[in-house]
């Protein structure tokens, strides 16, 4: 029976990857990627000529169990990689993983990149406990997820587009509080990459000045003692 390597691949240096993500793509049987025109860019640099095949969030419901299938038939192992990071970590890969375990076929994920841990660490908030919330609901679903989340003690991680970090800082505010502690990091790893500290509402005006561009990975600290006895005193 084959084997399924989950591979992260580097979110912005190519420098990330690690030496044994490269051993195991040029020994796959083939390699299940979410955008084979992306990916193409990275097996090329390293000169990897493993066959390569298109698995994302608009096949993979269609075609996990097929591609389960191929796996257990395999003689040794097939690769999973997504555009950028670690494959079902807001990214496709989880409904597959799944399968495979329920069919008995080994699932090993390599430690490796993903943009949360280090925009972490980097934001100066507490690290030892955290909440990654990944992509909130564009539309419906909002409003009642950051409710929700208004009152954890975590830090709290989101991802966000460029597009909407403006809007969503916004929100954050409205329901949290101007001056929650917050942090924005875009560009992990790359040239330009920048990480921006300060109160959520210090934050919106930075990006109503300096339009947001670059991936972005927003954070925003729990709602600490100060906050909370402030809300008691009001209850009462």
């Amino acid at each position: 029976m084959g084997l399924l390597y989950v591979i992260p691949t580097p979110v912005g240096n190519l420098e990330d990857i690690t030496m044994r993500a490269l051993r195991l793509l040029r020994e796959a049987e083939f390699i299940l990627a979410e955008d084979t025109r992306t990916s193409s860019k990275l097996l090329k640099h390293f000169d990897i000529q493993t066959p390569m095949y298109s698995h994302h969030k608009f096949n993979e419901h269609k075609t996990v169990g097929s591609i389960a299938e191929r796996i257990a038939d395999c003689q040794g192992h097939v690769a999973l990689i997504s555009d950028a990071g670690t494959p079902a970590i807001s990214d496709p890969g989880f409904l597959l993983v799944r399968e495979c375990a329920r069919n008995g076929i080994q699932v090993q994920c390599l430690p490796g990149a993903t943009a949360f841990v280090p925009a972490l660490v980097s934001s100066a908030l507490p690290c030892d406990k955290f909440v990654f919330e990944g992509f909130l609901p564009q539309k419906k679903g909002r409003q009642t997820r950051l409710n929700l989340l208004k009152n954890e003690e975590r830090t709290i991680i989101f991802y966000e587009s460029p597009y909407r970090v403006l809007k969503t800082l916004t929100q954050l505010s409205e329901i949290f509080g101007g001056n929650r502690h917050a942090a924005t990091v875009r560009e992990i790893s790359k040239l330009h990459e920048e990480c921006m500290r300060g109160t959520l509402d210090e934050l919106i005006e930075h990006f109503k000045k300096n339009e947001p561009r670059g991936e972005f990975v927003l954070l925003v600290g729990g709602k600490d003692d100060t906050e909370k006895t402030e809300h008691r005193e009001t209850d009462e």
